[in-house]
């Protein structure tokens, strides 16, 4: 069964869902991009290290309703109620354990050069919340951001705090930037949300050069059937992070006319 949505669909941001959308939508951008852009260009798939620490990098207490056949982990409340213990009996607790993990990106690659002549970043949650994982990116991004390399930076994450841009009052749900060196502080913002059909962009090159068109919409669903994610997904539910109640009717309609509902 293809994608059911016009645009994103929200049910592939669920934490046990998302990492894999992110390493197979890498793969088929790069799939996608490299025959346009060869010979003058490579395009180059990186991975960049960075450091959690504490609760919010361990997997745990991560919702399941929206995921077929899993089971939730009932863990015993804390309480501070006495009991009649020997008082040399242990508590078990939990400690900050630090932890290296990987993210991939896209670089666009001047061949004759090793230029990277663009970058391609697609935003983890790691990127959207407080944390080592944020400070890290937002260095990279103001280094990018104060050098003559391009920038598109994708987010297909409602949760979380997005990445800055001016006004910075701007509410959606989604958002694709696409920064080019040369025109600078000036960017592209293509914002949409769930009911949308995700906007194909540009790829910026150096002047002069064809600049692909990127349909970013076909490319999710294309990942979508090669993962078969329509077998992992119970629409019954209700995707993770929850809607508004405004878009959950939106959902509900839109999934009951197409019998998912």
């Amino acid at each position: 069964m293809p994608n059911p949505f016009p645009g994103m669909n929200p049910y592939l941001e669920h934490p046990e869902i998302w990492p894999g959308v992110h390493l197979l939508l890498i793969g088929e951008m790069a799939k996608f991009l490299s025959p346009q852009l060869r010979p003058k260009y490579r395009v180059a798939v990186e991975v960049r290290m960075y450091e959690t620490i504490g609760r919010q990098s361990l997997l745990v207490g991560i919702p399941d309703l929206a995921v077929k056949g899993s089971s939730a982990t009932t863990q015993q409340p804390l309480t501070n109620v006495a009991v009649a213990q020997p008082p040399t009996q242990p508590q078990t607790v939990e400690v900050p354990v630090p932890e290296i993990r990987k993210q991939g990106y896209l670089e666009v690659r001047e061949v004759a050069t090793s230029e990277v002549v663009t970058a391609i970043e697609i935003l983890s949650p790691v990127n959207k919340r407080t944390g080592k994982g944020r400070q890290q990116y937002e260095t990279k991004r103001d280094k990018v951001l104060g050098s003559s390399t391009h920038l598109v930076e994708i987010d297909l994450l409602r949760k979380g705090e997005p990445m800055t841009v001016y006004p910075s009052n701007i509410q959606t749900h989604y958002r694709i930037l696409v920064s080019r060196g040369d025109h600078r502080p000036q960017a592209d913002l293509y914002s949409f949300n769930v009911p949308d059909t995700i906007p194909s962009f540009p790829l910026p090159l150096k002047s002069g050069d064809t600049e692909p068109l990127v349909d970013l919409q076909l490319l999710l669903s294309n990942i979508y059937d090669q993962a078969s994610y329509d077998l992992e997904i119970d629409y019954e539910q209700e995707p993770v992070p929850s809607l508004s109640a405004e878009d959950k009717v939106w959902l509900n309609t839109w999934l009951t006319e197409r019998e998912l509902r």
